[in-house]
Protein backbone atom coordinates (compact mmCIF):
# COMPACT_ATOMS: atom_id res chain seq x y z
CA UNK A 1 0.00 0.00 0.00
CA UNK A 2 2.88 2.23 0.85
CA UNK A 3 4.27 1.97 -2.37
CA UNK A 4 1.50 2.94 -4.23
CA UNK A 5 1.35 6.21 -2.25
CA UNK A 6 4.83 6.94 -2.75
CA UNK A 7 4.27 6.39 -6.97
CA UNK A 8 1.33 8.38 -6.25
CA UNK A 9 3.66 11.05 -4.86
CA UNK A 10 5.84 10.93 -7.73
CA UNK A 11 3.36 11.41 -10.69
CA UNK A 12 2.63 14.91 -8.80
CA UNK A 13 6.07 15.79 -8.86
CA UNK A 14 5.65 14.78 -13.16
CA UNK A 15 2.82 17.47 -12.80
CA UNK A 16 4.75 20.27 -11.37
CA UNK A 17 7.16 19.90 -13.79
CA UNK A 18 4.88 20.50 -16.66
CA UNK A 19 1.82 22.49 -15.28
CA UNK A 20 2.12 26.32 -16.02
CA UNK A 21 -0.30 27.71 -13.80
CA UNK A 22 0.30 29.00 -10.13
CA UNK A 23 -2.90 27.10 -8.57
CA UNK A 24 -2.14 24.06 -10.16
CA UNK A 25 0.86 23.90 -8.32
CA UNK A 26 -1.01 24.68 -5.07
CA UNK A 27 -3.40 21.79 -5.88
CA UNK A 28 -0.54 19.59 -5.88
CA UNK A 29 0.97 21.13 -2.89
CA UNK A 30 -2.42 20.38 -1.28
CA UNK A 31 -2.71 16.93 -3.11
CA UNK A 32 1.05 16.04 -1.13
CA UNK A 33 0.22 16.63 1.76
CA UNK A 34 -2.68 14.16 2.00
CA UNK A 35 -0.36 11.74 0.35
CA UNK A 36 1.96 12.21 3.01
CA UNK A 37 -0.51 12.12 5.65
CA UNK A 38 -1.28 8.42 4.38
CA UNK A 39 2.51 7.30 3.15
CA UNK A 40 3.38 7.95 7.76
CA UNK A 41 0.53 6.83 8.71
CA UNK A 42 1.44 3.12 6.60
CA UNK A 43 4.85 3.42 7.01
CA UNK A 44 5.57 3.96 10.25
CA UNK A 45 4.77 1.28 12.08
CA UNK A 46 6.82 1.92 15.22
CA UNK A 47 5.72 5.16 16.04
CA UNK A 48 3.42 5.74 19.21
CA UNK A 49 -0.31 6.85 18.37
CA UNK A 50 0.13 9.98 19.49
CA UNK A 51 3.05 10.60 17.32
CA UNK A 52 0.62 9.47 14.78
CA UNK A 53 -1.98 11.64 15.45
CA UNK A 54 0.83 14.65 15.70
CA UNK A 55 1.61 13.48 12.16
CA UNK A 56 -1.99 13.40 10.44
CA UNK A 57 -2.93 16.81 12.17
CA UNK A 58 0.86 18.44 10.43
CA UNK A 59 0.35 16.87 7.37
CA UNK A 60 -3.81 17.19 6.80
CA UNK A 61 -4.32 20.57 8.94
CA UNK A 62 -1.12 22.48 8.06
CA UNK A 63 0.44 21.18 4.32
CA UNK A 64 -3.42 20.41 3.17
CA UNK A 65 -5.45 23.12 4.34
CA UNK A 66 -3.58 26.16 6.23
CA UNK A 67 -0.54 26.28 3.82
CA UNK A 68 -2.51 25.89 0.36
CA UNK A 69 -5.58 28.96 1.73
CA UNK A 70 -2.23 31.24 2.39
CA UNK A 71 -0.75 30.57 -1.04
CA UNK A 72 -4.20 31.23 -2.78
CA UNK A 73 -4.55 34.62 -0.85
CA UNK A 74 -0.53 35.36 -1.84
CA UNK A 75 -1.84 34.93 -5.53
CA UNK A 76 -4.99 36.80 -5.29
CA UNK A 77 -3.12 39.89 -3.70
CA UNK A 78 -0.12 39.73 -6.10
CA UNK A 79 -2.82 39.02 -8.95
CA UNK A 80 -0.16 36.16 -10.41
CA UNK A 81 -1.97 33.16 -11.98
CA UNK A 82 0.63 31.89 -14.44
CA UNK A 83 4.36 31.45 -14.30
CA UNK A 84 6.74 34.16 -15.48
CA UNK A 85 7.12 34.45 -19.54
CA UNK A 86 11.03 34.09 -19.32
CA UNK A 87 11.19 30.96 -17.25
CA UNK A 88 12.04 27.75 -18.80
CA UNK A 89 9.04 25.93 -21.08
CA UNK A 90 7.22 23.32 -19.88
CA UNK A 91 8.64 20.77 -22.22
CA UNK A 92 12.14 21.65 -21.15
CA UNK A 93 11.22 21.35 -17.40
CA UNK A 94 9.35 18.30 -17.96
CA UNK A 95 12.75 16.92 -19.93
CA UNK A 96 14.80 17.88 -16.76
CA UNK A 97 12.34 16.03 -14.36
CA UNK A 98 12.40 12.99 -16.07
CA UNK A 99 16.51 13.00 -16.13
CA UNK A 100 16.23 13.67 -12.17
CA UNK A 101 14.21 10.89 -11.72
CA UNK A 102 16.53 8.29 -13.36
CA UNK A 103 19.29 10.00 -11.59
CA UNK A 104 17.31 9.35 -7.84
CA UNK A 105 16.88 5.85 -9.29
CA UNK A 106 20.69 5.22 -9.88
CA UNK A 107 21.34 7.40 -6.77
CA UNK A 108 18.85 5.70 -4.44
CA UNK A 109 20.46 2.03 -5.66
CA UNK A 110 24.04 3.26 -4.97
CA UNK A 111 22.97 4.19 -1.39
CA UNK A 112 20.33 0.66 -0.68
CA UNK A 113 20.54 -0.26 3.16
CA UNK A 114 18.72 -2.80 4.34
CA UNK A 115 16.14 -0.92 6.19
CA UNK A 116 15.58 2.30 4.03
CA UNK A 117 13.48 1.31 0.86
CA UNK A 118 14.85 1.62 -2.49
CA UNK A 119 11.54 3.63 -3.91
CA UNK A 120 11.34 5.27 -1.07
CA UNK A 121 15.09 6.92 -1.33
CA UNK A 122 14.31 7.53 -5.03
CA UNK A 123 11.22 9.42 -4.46
CA UNK A 124 12.22 11.39 -1.97
CA UNK A 125 15.63 12.18 -4.20
CA UNK A 126 13.38 12.82 -6.66
CA UNK A 127 11.08 15.10 -4.84
CA UNK A 128 14.42 17.18 -3.93
CA UNK A 129 15.06 17.98 -7.09
CA UNK A 130 12.04 18.80 -8.78
CA UNK A 131 11.87 21.34 -5.91
CA UNK A 132 14.87 22.73 -6.89
CA UNK A 133 14.60 22.55 -10.61
CA UNK A 134 11.68 25.00 -9.70
CA UNK A 135 13.62 27.39 -7.73
CA UNK A 136 16.40 27.69 -10.56
CA UNK A 137 14.26 27.55 -13.78
CA UNK A 138 10.95 30.15 -12.35
CA UNK A 139 11.65 33.86 -11.36
CA UNK A 140 8.77 34.72 -9.60
CA UNK A 141 8.42 34.66 -5.89
CA UNK A 142 5.30 32.81 -5.47
CA UNK A 143 7.19 29.93 -7.25
CA UNK A 144 10.31 30.23 -5.28
CA UNK A 145 8.14 29.68 -2.07
CA UNK A 146 6.13 26.81 -3.58
CA UNK A 147 9.62 25.26 -4.91
CA UNK A 148 11.06 25.11 -1.02
CA UNK A 149 7.86 23.61 0.23
CA UNK A 150 8.53 20.65 -2.24
CA UNK A 151 11.78 20.41 -0.96
CA UNK A 152 10.68 20.33 2.36
CA UNK A 153 8.30 17.50 1.43
CA UNK A 154 11.52 15.44 0.41
CA UNK A 155 13.15 16.27 3.94
CA UNK A 156 9.65 14.98 5.08
CA UNK A 157 9.73 11.97 3.04
CA UNK A 158 13.73 11.23 4.40
CA UNK A 159 12.63 11.40 7.63
CA UNK A 160 9.41 8.99 7.27
CA UNK A 161 11.82 6.58 5.35
CA UNK A 162 14.20 5.96 8.48
CA UNK A 163 11.43 7.16 10.93
CA UNK A 164 11.41 3.41 12.36
CA UNK A 165 15.17 3.54 12.73
CA UNK A 166 15.52 7.37 13.95
CA UNK A 167 11.99 8.61 15.43
CA UNK A 168 13.53 11.84 15.95
CA UNK A 169 13.97 12.43 12.38
CA UNK A 170 10.63 12.84 11.79
CA UNK A 171 10.18 15.48 14.48
CA UNK A 172 12.91 17.39 12.52
CA UNK A 173 10.74 16.99 9.37
CA UNK A 174 7.85 18.57 11.23
CA UNK A 175 10.15 21.59 12.59
CA UNK A 176 10.97 22.15 9.25
CA UNK A 177 7.34 22.44 7.97
CA UNK A 178 6.72 25.00 10.70
CA UNK A 179 9.34 27.03 9.22
CA UNK A 180 8.28 27.38 5.37
CA UNK A 181 4.62 27.82 6.86
CA UNK A 182 6.82 31.36 8.86
CA UNK A 183 8.16 32.22 5.42
CA UNK A 184 4.59 31.73 3.73
CA UNK A 185 3.59 34.08 6.25
CA UNK A 186 6.27 36.56 6.26
CA UNK A 187 5.95 37.09 1.81
CA UNK A 188 2.16 37.16 3.09
CA UNK A 189 2.58 39.79 5.34
CA UNK A 190 4.37 41.82 2.70
CA UNK A 191 1.02 41.65 0.87
CA UNK A 192 2.24 41.28 -2.66
CA UNK A 193 0.52 43.43 -5.57
CA UNK A 194 0.62 42.93 -8.92
CA UNK A 195 2.22 46.69 -9.70
CA UNK A 196 5.30 45.91 -7.84
CA UNK A 197 7.52 43.69 -9.89
CA UNK A 198 10.54 44.19 -7.68
CA UNK A 199 8.98 42.01 -4.88
CA UNK A 200 7.28 39.44 -7.56
CA UNK A 201 10.19 38.71 -9.46
CA UNK A 202 13.97 38.21 -7.65
CA UNK A 203 15.26 39.88 -10.86
CA UNK A 204 15.03 41.53 -14.13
Amino acid sequence: MVNYLIVLFAVTNIFFASAERISIYIRLIAMQGLLLCGIALAGLSEVNLGNLIFIAAETIVFKTVIMPYLLFRIVKTSGVTKVHRLSMPAFYNLLFSIFALLISAMIAKSMLTGFVSSVFMTVALYTLFVGLLLIVTHRLIVSHIIGFMITENAVFLFSVAVGNEMPMLINIGILLDIFAGVLILGFFGLRIRSNTNEITKLKD
